[in-house]
């Protein structure tokens, strides 16, 4: 008898702790092959509900990398998490695995598989939310102006921005909600907000050429090309003292959402640099903020 009440204990014991333990999936992959750039990760708050809304986040690399999901929940998931959403990371192809559109190809796909598998996750699909900082930014934003399209010429260049990757193509990949964290939205003003920046670029080697003699395919990888008054609501954050992606390009994006309408808030950091000083709590809690707000609404 003893020995139950033991057993009994150490299990309601466990159990409590459990359930301090925030609940989540690792490396699932969301298109259907074996590879670590296809793969995803959930984080479930520490909170009694039947499902969660979901935020989607997404690394800065210069789309250099293919597997830094866990950097990304590292840098920005607690706040959101904290807040009462699921948080889910993702990987997807670098420059060098594949040019663009592979990016947001994966990025759509991604969310398509969530839509897909929202019971299996306990996750409330009526409102996806999506973030990035640097270069998810950029692919955060682009998710959020290309809601609904599929292929875009410019030019003589198409490109097929939906992408058929994975098992749920018959599944939407619509956001809700945007928040960019500096991120590169307009390719051709690079350099000071002027001019393209050179062949020895990121965008040069995610597009596989030198920007200014493939300025179709600038305007193609640019959010800001895509702007239409449909799009979600978004927020920008920028630091004035961000070295790597010109502060001008998130004030001439805010400029150009502002006047369709879709423009929540553009918060300057002072003395902000490419992360530093620009995440703080008051930044995070400004995120926090939107989302819930927006949420609200589904």
């Amino acid at each position: 008898m003893k020995k139950i009440i033991t057993l009994i204990l150490i299990f309601l014991c466990f159990n409590s702790i459990a359930q301090n333990v925030n609940k989540k999936w690792i490396d699932i992959n969301y298109a259907n092959d074996t590879q670590v750039y296809h793969n995803l990760d959930i984080h479930i708050p520490n909170t009694e509900k039947t499902s969660y809304k979901v935020i989607v986040i997404i690394y800065g690399s210069a789309w250099f990398a293919n597997n830094m999901k866990a950097m990304a929940f590292q840098s920005m998931g607690k706040p959101l998490l904290d807040s009462g959403f699921a948080v889910i990371s993702i990987n997807h192809r670098s420059s060098s695995d594949a040019k663009y559109p592979a990016q947001i190809n994966d990025v759509k796909a991604a969310i398509r598989f969530i839509r897909a598998n929202a019971k299996k996750y306990n996750l409330d699909s009526s409102f996806i939310g999506i973030t990035g900082f640097s270069s998810g930014g950029h692919l955060a934003s682009l998710a959020g102006t290309t809601n609904g399209i599929t292929n875009y010429t410019i030019g003589k260049k198409t490109i097929n921005l939906e992408g058929n990757l994975g098992e749920n193509t018959s599944e939407s990949s619509k956001v809700d909600a945007v928040v960019d964290w500096f991120g590169p939205v307009n390719l051709a003003l690079m350099e000071a907000c002027e001019k393209p920046k050179d062949e020895k670029s990121p965008e040069a080697a995610i597009i596989g050429g030198k920007p200014a003699d493939n300025l179709d395919m600038i305007s193609l990888l640019s959010p800001t090309t895509f702007i239409d008054k449909t799009d979600p609501d978004f927020l920008i954050i920028h630091g004035d003292a961000d070295t790597i992606v010109p502060y001008c390009q998130s004030e001439l994006f805010a400029k150009s959402l502002k006047e369709k309408g879709i423009l929540a808030d553009f918060i300057t950091v002072p003395n902000g640099q490419h992360g530093p000083v620009t995440f703080n709590e008051t930044t995070f809690k400004k995120m926090t903020d939107f989302f819930l707000k927006e949420a609200e609404k589904k």
